[in-house]
């Protein structure tokens, strides 16, 4: 791509597909009015998500130079100078601002919140220890509230903490896995030293676990058996979100986790066919 697409990551836009999953945990599969409402919030998402990149690379510039992956994106390399990068700003956040005008208040908010807590996590919260990897998570759990709130569905609380347990999870994977790649002592631009590797995935993993809980807890609710003519074959969901965590967490664990690993869960085929077996198994409960 060229350099100034390149700079706006827009293969990271694939997160923001998260936008409708409470879409679809609702069933609400058929209501195109709600569906065009989740995708005008992907859309926003991405836009305030690239202007947050672009500050992010312009503040990160320096470290940025001494990672072997992150120096070849454009600002570090000099590809696009940091006075044009800032220059996008402004213009994606109007673009954001443009598109999501007509949506609900509520999903506006959300909106709002989710670009005030990635600003906070740019200015300073990505180089505190441990509130880099919860604010991450409410980040992308806040993808999902923003995007059911834009289809005029309330967020489930099960889907609430569902998606804060497995994304600290993932988020604290993504950290492991720099530290296991990472050729110096401490993560340039991060408070996390090469032997909090252990204590890193201690916490991950447990967060991990407590999600495959939330989830079994919500299978055995009540809320279920009004929504799945089936509801026992929801069991299996919990054993196979526990089996994709684990063999993440191996392959981190084993210096094959390159980059962030939602990116990589959708390039790669273990995690498709973990997520092809849970949408068998709601289609076989539904």
């Amino acid at each position: 791509m060229p350099p100034l697409l390149r700079l706006l990551r827009p293969h990271q836009w694939a997160k923001n597909a998260l936008a409708f999953v409470g879409l679809l945990a609702a069933h609400r599969w058929g209501d195109v009015a709600a569906w065009l409402a989740a995708v005008q919030m992907f859309l926003a998402l991405s836009l305030v998500a690239s202007a947050v990149y672009v500050l992010n690379d312009a503040l990160d510039v320096d470290s940025d130079r001494q990672d072997p992956d992150k120096r070849e994106r454009p600002l570090a390399s000099g590809s696009v100078s940091i006075r044009a990068g800032l220059a996008l700003i402004p213009l994606l956040l109007g673009l954001a601002i443009g598109v999501s005008w007509q949506l609900p208040q509520p999903a506006q908010w959300a909106l709002a919140t989710y670009a005030s807590g990635a600003l906070i996590y740019n200015l300073g919260i990505k180089r505190a220890l441990w509130l880099d990897v919860v604010l991450l998570a409410v980040l992308y759990a806040m993808r999902v509230i923003a995007g059911a709130l834009a289809a005029a569905i309330e967020p489930s609380p099960w889907l609430v903490g569902f998606s804060l347990f497995v994304f600290v999870s993932l988020a604290s994977l993504k950290r492991y896995a720099e530290l296991v790649r990472s050729a110096h002592d401490q993560l340039p631009g991060r408070a996390y030293r090469r032997g909090d590797g252990g204590i890193v995935a201690a916490f991950g993993i447990a967060a991990g676990v407590s999600a495959t809980v939330v989830l079994a807890l919500y299978v055995n609710g009540s809320d279920v058996t009004g929504m799945y003519q089936q509801p026992q074959v929801l069991w299996a969901l919990a054993p196979i979100v526990l089996t994709w965590l684990a063999r993440m967490w191996t392959l981190a664990h084993r210096g094959e986790m390159p980059g962030d690993p939602v990116l990589y869960a959708l390039r790669d085929r273990g995690s498709w066919l973990a997520a092809l077996a849970l949408l068998g198994c709601v289609g076989l409960a539904t």
